[in-house]
């Protein structure tokens, strides 16, 4: 079971990678990579990364499954401040399955609201679209959306047919798969002088550290002591018992 559900995982991270390859319909590539190439340390950046490189390409998984993040964000706080929320996040499971269909229908809001933005935002910068107007518009939101829709739908499949976590799984492999190049860059700007040898050290070691100190917060434990008292069975007295109950300190991960 263990082997299909890692062979599963495999499958469905190959299959996101290959989304982060296919551009939007309509896009003046040649055009785009010069844009990003200028904008490529700031932000957008940092979006190209955790999508994977799909926002560098202008894939159909370019807003990836940050527009679920925000749901999740939201919805988890209004769960806190509103009655009926709250009611629904003490319901267990049933109440788990409410707040978790409210996420989806969150996501697709605020994927609609991102994706009709770039659109817009695309045909404003210029000749970065090669036939501009409404139908384009149309195209690039619903690519979009169903884009990110899809992503959460392989998350969920990962988390209940793979190895578990696919959000965080789609994330990972989209961090991973920009490391080398990432890493390479910055090899690079210390061959050309423009970081020092010793802020490339500093720079690795503070990497190590954070990795290190995020595995220890993730792993770490707080142990309740429980005491269970004397007790007596027949004739026979047994002695009170000592064990552990481990609680996991960062029980609301990232």
């Amino acid at each position: 079971d263990l082997h299909k559900r890692l062979l599963f995982t495999l499958g469905a991270l190959i299959v996101y990678r290959l989304g982060t390859y296919v551009p939007l319909p309509g896009i003046n590539m040649v055009a785009f990579e010069q844009a990003f190439s200028g904008q490529a340390n700031g932000i957008f950046g940092m979006m190209n990364m955790f999508s994977g490189g799909a926002v560098g390409r202008l894939a159909i998984f370019a807003l990836a499954i940050m527009p679920y993040i925000s749901a999740s964000i939201i919805i988890q706080l209004l769960s806190s401040v509103v009655p009926t929320f709250e009611a629904l996040k003490k319901e267990g499971e049933q109440g788990r399955k409410v707040l978790n269909q409210y996420t989806r229908y969150l996501t697709l809001v605020l994927a609609i609201f991102q994706a009709y933005g770039i659109g817009v935002g695309l045909q404003g910068s210029g000749n970065l679209v090669l036939e501009p107007g409404p139908f384009f518009l149309l195209s690039t939101t619903i690519t979009l959306v169903g884009g990110t829709m899809f992503l959460l739908w392989l998350g969920e499949q990962i988390t209940s047919r793979g190895i578990g976590n696919g959000t965080s799984m789609i994330i990972f492999a989209g961090i991973i798969a920009e490391f080398p190049s990432q890493l390479a860059q910055t090899l690079e700007l210390g061959r050309q002088g423009a970081i020092s040898t010793g802020l490339l050290l500093l720079i690795l070691v503070m990497a190590i550290c954070v990795i290190a100190f995020c595995v220890f917060m993730e792993r770490a434990q707080r142990r309740l002591l429980i005491n269970y008292p004397k007790r007596q069975v027949g004739n026979r007295m047994y002695e009170g018992q000592t064990s552990f109950l481990p609680l996991k300190l960062n029980t609301a991960g990232v």
